[in-house]
């Protein structure tokens, strides 16, 4: 694929993202980011102990 075209496709993409995430309803009390920091920590967790164990022990792909 063309890089311009990537980069348009990627646009639209993100521009769809923002608009949906707009226009969900969001919990009341909560702040929107905190669900979200707490998501990344969790990933960062799994990736540092899988990157800390051993290549013959580990069972499964990182999580997408």
């Amino acid at each position: 694929m063309h890089p311009d075209i990537h980069l348009q496709l990627h646009r639209l993409h993100a521009a769809e993202l923002r608009n949906e995430a707009a226009a969900a309803p969001r919990a009341p009390g909560r702040p929107a980011g905190r669900l979200l920091r707490v998501q990344l920590g969790w990933r960062l967790v799994e990736l540092g102990l899988r990157l800390a164990t051993p290549p013959h022990h580990r069972t499964a792909p990182l999580a997408a």
